[in-house]
């Protein structure tokens, strides 16, 4: 069985995580067998899961493989030292899943376009008389 998680920041305010979860929600709707969880690596706010507890729950459900999407818009620290060292530890704590650490969301092409899909139509909205 496949997982997917998506692996956010986090913040204090728990209105931060709304469009994650709205986007966790379009995917569930479109795929709803897929086992899928949220994880934030500031997650000692608002009831937030970390990874660990992310990861535990999708092998609980049976998962035998888990992607990790970072929804971040670019690298840095965070995907480049604290992710490979929280996938390690997943990886011992786990030994029998196969776990795979994504590039950010925002390195996709196709975000990148949607991205600068919306900043176009924002500036031709206000174009329009």
């Amino acid at each position: 069985m496949q997982g997917l998680i998506l692996f956010a920041h986090g913040a204090r305010d728990p209105r931060w995580a709304a469009p994650l979860r709205q986007v966790a929600a379009r995917i569930r709707a479109q795929r709803p067998g897929l086992a899928l969880g949220l994880a934030f690596l500031e997650h000692d706010q608002n009831d937030q899961p970390d990874l660990a507890t992310a990861a535990a729950e999708l092998a609980r459900l049976g998962c035998t493989r888990i992607d990790v999407l970072p929804a971040f818009l670019g690298v840095g620290s965070h995907l480049r030292q604290e992710l490979p060292r929280l996938v390690e530890a997943l990886r011992k704590q786990h030994p029998g899943l196969q776990i795979t650490a994504h590039a950010a969301l925002g390195e996709a092409e196709a975000v990148q376009r949607a991205i600068a899909g919306h900043a176009l139509a924002l500036i031709d909205a206000q174009e329009t008389p």
